[in-house]
């Protein structure tokens, strides 16, 4: 969206200093245990204990410096396969070149970019404030929200992009009781009408807060992947990230954000190895794929972040995660709580088996706190469910089919369907 594609030089994956350590750390820690595989003192997790034994038996005629020549061959390998990855996606000639929509409303650095057509139903579509918003609208053939426009629906969407002087200071209501607000209020005036509302990931929340203060506005809610019991799965892991919140701002305080490399560092928390093994993975590629593009395109996306305002990131780490505040009637924007129980509007909650960002029964309590939910189960993950290659398919259709239900009802009569055959 706003801004230039990745520079001709990627700084990605970032931050790549993490990346190149826990690789070395993973490769160093199998060296480490072999002595202790090998004398049968090594202790497995329960779920790995049945294969380790066998393991170990199939090793028990394998002489030592022959075992350790072996790994230390793999290990090579590996890293030769993962050093190749990386080299080749930071030289990969694939530059995003989609040009913005028009603009139709804009405050400070926020902005409304309208993908038509004029007179089809509107959706207003409230991305996450940590993410570029073009992971909607990543590619001509991977983009949630030309979908939409050829189904015969018209998409409004809210570009947060990077944080200015003035939205640096910004808290979550400033972000919803202000800028969001002021869209939605452009967006109905400009279609005219009431608005279907969806939101992506922490846009979800944001999306939520906005039906509840501003219920005239919103006719409809699809929720993508939205959290709501932060302590549903992996309570001490969200505690944890509360209780890093005053620190981590502490530690930022001068630069009045947390820059991009500090929340990038937090998301590969969840999986240390996954740059390991998805670089490893696209060193093997066919070049010049499809999927080799695919790959480099979500990644430059991925790489290019936003810097979160210290506020906000207290609200989200210490109130949403530590506290658990929207799960438990707590959260509050401009002084009012976020009630999902009092958002009686159509709702339906997507909810991704897959997602390591957002867990599944975090979402689904969403489903059980909304008057009139439906629920879409998915077995994508948190991204793949609208950039996969069975994104379309899983997600793009069948929301459209609901935001074109919902668009009727409203209306009163039937509407045009665009590119959404009745087999889709």
């Amino acid at each position: 969206m706003k801004g230039a594609p990745p520079a001709a030089h990627r700084q990605g994956p970032r931050p790549l200093a993490l990346h190149l350590a826990s690789a070395v750390t993973a490769w160093t820690s199998s060296l480490a245990a072999l002595p202790l595989l090998s004398n049968g003192s090594l202790t497995w997790k329960p779920e790995l204990a049945d294969a380790g034994r066998a393991l170990e038996r199939s090793l028990e005629s394998v002489a030592p410096e022959a075992l350790v020549d072996a790994v230390e061959t793999e290990l090579r390998a590996r890293a030769d396969a993962f050093l190749r990855g990386l080299v080749r996606y930071r030289a990969h000639p694939y530059r995003r070149a989609l040009a913005d929509p028009p603009i139709i409303w804009q405050e400070g650095t926020t902005r409304l970019l309208d993908y038509g057509p004029s007179g089809a139903p509107p959706v207003l579509v409230v991305p996450s404030l940590v993410n570029r918003a073009y992971i909607l609208d990543l590619a001509a053939d991977k983009s949630l929200l030309r979908f939409l426009t050829g189904a015969g629906l018209r998409p409004l969407l809210v570009d947060w992009s990077r944080p200015g002087e003035v939205e640096r200071g910004f808290g979550l209501g400033d972000y919803v009781a202000g800028r969001l607000e002021a869209a939605a209020i452009a967006a109905a005036g400009a279609a005219g009408s009431r608005l279907c509302v969806v939101g992506y990931c922490m846009g979800g929340l944001l999306a939520l807060a906005l039906a509840e203060r501003r219920p005239e506005l919103v006719g409809a809610l699809a929720l993508l992947a939205t959290p709501w019991d932060f302590h549903a799965e992996r309570v001490d892991q969200a505690r944890l990230l509360g209780r890093i919140a005053e620190p981590l701002a502490q530690g930022c305080a001068a630069l009045g954000e947390v820059p991009v490399d500090v929340l990038q560092a937090l998301f590969a928390a969840l999986d240390p190895l996954l740059a390991l093994r998805k670089f490893s993975r696209f060193a093997t590629l066919p070049e010049g794929s499809a999927e080799e593009r695919d790959f480099v395109a979500l990644e430059d996306w991925l790489n290019d972040g936003v810097p979160l305002p210290l506020p906000v990131m207290r609200e989200c780490l210490a109130g949403w995660y530590g506290e658990n505040t929207p799960g438990r009637g707590r959260w509050e924007i401009a002084g009012r709580p976020v009630v999902a129980s009092r958002i009686a509007v159509p709702s339906l909650v997507v909810i991704p088996a897959q997602d390591r960002i957002v867990p599944p029964a975090s979402a689904a309590a969403l489903a059980l706190r909304l008057p009139q939910a439906e629920r879409l189960a998915l077995t994508l993950g948190h991204v793949g469910m609208v950039v996969a290659r069975e994104a379309p398919a899983a997600l793009w259709q069948p929301l459209a089919r609901w935001l074109l239900r919902q668009a009727e009802s409203a209306m009163g009569s039937q509407i045009h369907r665009g590119g959404l055959s009745k087999g889709t």
